[in-house]
């Protein structure tokens, strides 16, 4: 039951930041092309990526079910945005954009990969002992 409310709780912080982050994208970036699911979905691909690391079987930080449910399940399904990319590369086509809706595509697959082989890779490097000390064996 416990794992159930860390998702409904994860996922409504993770809707508040999307939106929030949404607003904030758009008014810098315009509302021409879809920027801002874009930076949503990378930024919530490194989060993913780097917490996953971290807190895997060999990561540096152990943590309760709960909290990875809350992280990955909760807040990045909720803050990212795939069925916001979905549909505003779907209205692209529709409009006749369609450079535009491949590059929608193309750019969210290879920055949203990149992020989760970068979050990936930093929280990898952040598991590695200091140089000189020694991992105790379990």
């Amino acid at each position: 039951m416990l794992t159930y409310l860390a998702v409904a709780l994860g996922s409504a912080l993770g809707g508040l930041a999307r939106y929030g982050c949404g607003l904030l994208a758009s008014s810098w970036l315009g509302h021409a092309f879809p920027w801002g699911t874009i930076l949503i979905n990378v930024v919530g691909s490194f989060v993913i990526g780097f917490f996953a690391t971290l807190t895997g079987t060999e990561g540096r930080l152990l943590v309760r079910t709960e909290v990875r449910a809350f992280v990955m399940v909760g807040f990045c399904g909720g803050y990212t945005t795939f069925s916001s990319f979905s549909l505003e590369t779907f209205m692209l086509m529709r409009e006749g954009y369609w450079l535009a809706a491949f590059a929608n595509v193309v750019i969210s697959m290879v920055l949203c990969l990149g992020a989760v082989w970068v979050g990936y890779a930093s929280a990898a490097a952040f598991n590695r002992p200091p140089s000189g000390s020694r991992r105790r064996a379990d």
